[in-house]
């Protein structure tokens, strides 16, 4: 049992990432001897990662020492509770949340009664806990914030992913991230069902309006020269063009690029893009994404729909963690 911080709480603990020789790489050195939590159609997250997340946290909320819980709560005290839905909800974090639940001792112990990317109802189980009253109580807000957070997203993707069910189209999600949690957050998206777009600015190639605005006396013409030298720089790496017009469309197709984002355009510019480049290259609809519209913008042929309030607009779903008597 624990007056203050306990032995196993290292706030210290750094990831030790392995980035060469490919720069772009992540390849974690995995500390501790847990499986890697991942998700098959997007980002891989490492027990790692989710731990110095979670330590960080409690750093951050403990501090010195929980002063209500260490006045109040005996030391010898145990309890059982549970992570409870409070509204529908897609679960994704429940592997943070189990990692704050058991930071603080080893003998808290977590069952869990649903799976990241499942559908839970109202009033639905998502974790059963037990141990030291202490340490559930000390890590109760941490495991929560993560576990909300991430599902929120993920529970927001799904709706995205809904509306457009019986389409060929494919919701992905953007670099509109909270600093630090990218990898969290686009984990999240894709437990709601949603692709992984580039993860950062260094796995695909992205021509957008500024980098045109620079180039732009450029001959033939500034997307013509930016995707050239895109492709003669880093030629292992895929390249999408960003198109206000028509005519920026033709010319990306034109000049060879794989991906077309089509930005801002209505639904009828959007269905002539789509007819004028011909399954040159793909197709992503970007800009004023919403649920009432989404489905709309499917039906017009495009292959992708980015959908940046994914990760930038979600809510924190409510989730609850009660003691049980």
């Amino acid at each position: 049992m624990w007056t203050s911080w306990p032995r196993n709480f290292s706030p210290s603990i750094q990831v030790i990432n392995s980035c060469a020789p490919a720069w772009n790489s992540y390849v974690p050195f995995l500390l501790f001897p847990l499986p890697v939590r991942r998700h098959s159609d997007g980002v891989e997250l490492s027990t790692t990662e989710i731990r110095q997340a979670v330590q960080l946290a409690l750093a951050e909320d403990i501090g010195g020492g929980d002063a209500t819980t260490l006045a109040v709560v005996p030391e010898a005290t145990s309890a059982r509770a549970v992570l409870r839905a409070r509204e529908p909800l897609v679960v994704a974090g429940l592997a943070f949340a189990e990692a704050a639940l058991v930071e603080l001792s080893f003998s808290v112990k977590t069952e869990r009664a649903a799976r990241d990317g499942q559908q839970v109802k109202a009033d639905g189980i998502l974790l059963r806990v037990s141990g030291p009253a202490r340490a559930i109580l000390s890590t109760e807000r941490v495991a929560l914030n993560f576990v909300q957070r991430l599902s929120g997203i993920a529970t927001l993707t799904a709706q995205f992913v809904d509306a457009i069910k019986g389409t060929p189209a494919q919701i992905l999600d953007t670099r509109k991230t909270t600093p630090g949690w990218r990898r969290f957050e686009k984990y999240a998206v894709a437990c709601g069902g949603g692709k992984n777009h580039r993860l950062g600015l260094f796995d695909l190639i992205l021509i957008k309006d500024n980098h045109l605005v620079a180039l732009q006396h450029e001959n033939p013409n500034a997307i013509a020269v930016a995707v050239a030298r895109a492709r003669e720089k880093f030629p292992q790496l895929k390249i999408e063009v960003e198109a206000d017009t028509l005519e920026q469309a033709e010319q990306a197709a034109d000049a060879g690029a794989d991906i077309i984002l089509l930005d801002n355009m209505n639904l009828i510019q959007l269905r002539l893009a789509v007819q004028k480049i011909k399954g040159r290259a793909q197709t992503e609809a970007s800009g004023g994404v919403n649920p009432a519209n989404v489905r709309a913008i499917a039906g017009t042929g495009v292959d992708f729909i980015s959908v940046g309030a994914l990760t930038h607009s979600a809510r924190a779903v409510d989730i609850g963690l009660d003691f049980e008597g």
